[in-house]
């Protein structure tokens, strides 16, 4: 599936698969604007979140092994040295993510 480019703020998915079994590659949320989206349950392993904007987002027991998060923003800047991270990751699978590089 690709969400990339989609306006997905305030979404919220329950318990959805956004992987097919036996897929090599996951869903692509790239540059998709997912601020305070919130994901409960949901299956996201390989998931291409790259430059996506994530401030506030809410992962809940969901997969993410491999997702990969480079480039995405999990802040808000409010001026040229301050800035605002938000995120909420609990109970979550982050086996092989891609975090690096990350302010959470």
């Amino acid at each position: 599936c690709d969400f990339s480019h989609c306006q997905l703020q305030d979404a919220s998915f329950e318990d959805c698969s956004f992987i097919e079994s036996g897929a090599v590659e996951g869903c692509h949320f790239s540059y998709a604007d997912l601020r305070d989206a919130s994901f409960k349950a949901c299956r996201l392993s390989l998931a291409n979140f790259s430059g996506a904007n994530c401030f506030g987002i809410e992962f809940r027991e969901c997969d993410l092994k491999g997702a990969n998060f480079s480039r995405a923003r999990f802040y808000n800047q409010v001026s040229h040295k301050m800035y605002f991270c938000s995120a909420y990751i609990s109970g979550c699978n982050l086996a092989y993510t891609n975090l690096s590089g990350q302010c959470l």
